[in-house]
């Protein structure tokens, strides 16, 4: 088989665009207050907190081209510098785009958070961004309040839910809390990380703790601002089904008769469709958190 100078350099040029990856995703910026807007695309929701003089960022999407992309963004809002980072857990989908981050931010996470990050450095780079963007002031308590530039901050980590380092952000000046993935709008599901120490009881702790802070906006980990009522529809859904799944559990039903009594399907099978569930159901998990061996 020959090929021309044109074909040999078609070639050449789409295994380019290959080893570059999918282009970047838009971002779409909302505006929930004068000084707070959520950036939607590009990986886990952000958000954008302008301070006196400087910006606060709430988690930074999943790649080193949506950071950019958040940066533009930032500069389209205010002139004034990102100054500090919040980050709600440690999924690279919320962090890995710190990497086009500018050194020397002040970046605040849970301590358990750090500690997932350094485990994934470890093992490789996976789910992490680079050590110089790894979480540098950590909050230890299940409260912790704060003022950064002017705006007053809260921070609560109630348990270990989606992970073993979640970190809930409320602004009680505005009324806005960021739940990270302890809320996925998009999944009727909890999102449970059980290889990072995430279960059902903490998100069900962390989801009351949540429900009853005076706050008008949730920003979601991912999908659409939620309101107070559906913050409170979510938790009281999960919690009546949790309970029902452990009490067939202690009846001695197999996974399979539980997952027909709550009316799921079966999973499809291992390597179906893209590869099957991205994340197991509740009904696996919490079958997994209880079932006695």
């Amino acid at each position: 088989m020959t090929f021309t100078k044109f074909g040999i350099a078609a070639i050449a040029a789409a295994g380019a665009l290959l080893a570059q990856g999918p282009p970047a995703q838009n971002l779409t910026p909302h505006q929930l207050k004068p000084n707070v807007y959520w950036l939607e695309g590009g990986g886990g929701n952000t958000g954008v907190i302008v301070g006196t003089n400087g910006v606060i960022i709430v988690d930074a999407k999943t790649t080193p081209a949506a950071g950019k992309m958040i940066i533009e963004e930032v500069a389209k809002i205010t002139p004034k510098p990102i100054t500090h980072v919040i980050e709600t857990h440690s999924d690279g989908d919320h962090v890995n785009g710190l990497a086009s981050f500018p050194t020397g931010l002040t970046i605040i996470a849970q301590e358990n958070n750090k500690k997932e990050q350094e485990a994934a450095l470890k093992a490789g780079g996976r789910g992490a961004p680079p050590a110089d963007h790894l979480p540098n002031r950590l909050v230890t308590k299940e409260k912790e309040t704060m003022t950064i530039d002017g705006e007053k901050v809260e921070l609560y980590h109630w348990a270990p839910a989606h992970t073993s380092g979640d970190l809930v952000i409320y602004l009680p000046a505005e009324k806005i809390v960021f739940t990270g993935d302890i809320v996925a709008a998009n999944r009727p599901d909890p999102i449970i990380h059980a290889e990072k120490g995430g279960n059902t009881e903490g998100w069900i702790k962390t989801m009351q703790g949540i429900a009853k802070i005076n706050a008008v906006d949730f920003v979601p980990g991912h999908g659409d601002v939620q309101t107070k009522a559906q913050i409170e529809d979510r938790l009281k859904t999960t919690a009546e089904r949790r309970d029902k799944i452990i009490a067939m559990i202690k009846e001695g039903k197999s996974l399979d008769e539980i997952r027909t009594a709550m009316g799921e399907a079966p999973p499809p099978a291992r390597g179906a469709g893209r590869g099957g569930p991205s994340f197991p159901s509740l009904t696996e998990t919490v079958f997994k958190e209880n079932k006695k061996s």
